[in-house]
C-alpha cells in the first residue's frame, strides 16, 4: 500500500471458515445425540438444518424447543466431544498463505468467534497465526445460544481505527451476515462450512467456495 493508502479490514470467523472442522461437528454432533436418544444426522441434513439462535436447530430437528436445562445438557456434551477432537483439526486449505499474505501487505484483519476464548486462543496459537490478527475474541462465557451480533459489536468498538463500512466479515453461517449488518459492516459467506449454500443465499450477500474468492469478493463489495 502507498502512503495513506488504506484497505479493507477483514473480520474472520473461526469454526468452518479458517478451520475446516464440519467433520468434527458433525461427529460431535452425533455423539451427543446418542447420549439423549437422538438418531444421527448427515452433513447434508445438519447443513439444511442448522441456525442460530442454537436452540431453533433443535427445535427444527425434533419439532420441539429444549428448555433452558435440556439445551445446557446438549451444549456441555457437544463441546467435550468436540474438543476431544480439535487438536486433530487443520486449518482450511490456504488460509494460512492468506493470513500472512494480508498481513505482509499492510491489511488489518481480526477473528471473532463464538468459540470459548479458553480454547480459541490456545487453537489460533498451535497453528501459528496468531500474529496476523490485530485482535482474537472468542466467547468469555459459555455460548448462551443468541447470535454474534452482541459480540461482533463489542469486538469492532474494540478496534478503535476500523470503520465498520470498510469492514466484511468473512463466515460460513446465516449469523455472520446478520452480525455484520447490525454493526454497518459487509458480509461474505463461505460454503465450507456450516450452512447449504442454499441457506447462506437466503442471507443477500455474496456466496463463495473458497477463502480466496471470499477475500477477492471482499476487496471488491468495500475497496
Amino acid at each position: 500500500m502507498g502512503p495513506g493508502e488504506r484497505t479493507i479490514h477483514i473480520v474472520w470467523d473461526w469454526n468452518g471458515t479458517l478451520l475446516h472442522d464440519i467433520h468434527a461437528v458433525i461427529e460431535a454432533t452425533n455423539l451427543t445425540f446418542a447420549e439423549v436418544g437422538l438418531a444421527p444426522i448427515t452433513l447434508e441434513r445438519y447443513r439444511e438444518l442448522y441456525c442460530v439462535p442454537v436452540p431453533r436447530f433443535y427445535e427444527k430437528l425434533t419439532g420441539a424447543l429444549p428448555t433452558d436445562e435440556e439445551f445446557a445438557r446438549l451444549n456441555e456434551l457437544f463441546h467435550r466431544h468436540y474438543f476431544d477432537r480439535a487438536d486433530t483439526v487443520a486449518l482450511t486449505l490456504g488460509a494460512a498463505e492468506l493470513l500472512a499474505a494480508r498481513a505482509a501487505a499492510g491489511a488489518t484483519q481480526s477473528l471473532c468467534s463464538l468459540a470459548p476464548h479458553e480454547h480459541l486462543l490456545p487453537l489460533v496459537r498451535r497453528h501459528g497465526i496468531e500474529g496476523h490478527f490485530v485482535r482474537v475474541d472468542g466467547l468469555a462465557t459459555p455460548l448462551d445460544g443468541r447470535g454474534k451480533a452482541a459480540h461482533m459489536a463489542r469486538h469492532l468498538t474494540s478496534l478503535t481505527d476500523v470503520d465498520p463500512a470498510r469492514t466484511v466479515v468473512i463466515g460460513d453461517a446465516v449469523d455472520d451476515a446478520r452480525a455484520a449488518a447490525h454493526v454497518g459492516a459487509h458480509a461474505v459467506l463461505y460454503t465450507g462450512g456450516s450452512h447449504s449454500r442454499r441457506s447462506l443465499e437466503a442471507a443477500g450477500v455474496p456466496v463463495v467456495d473458497t477463502l480466496a474468492d471470499a477475500v477477492a469478493e471482499a476487496e471488491r463489495i468495500a475497496g
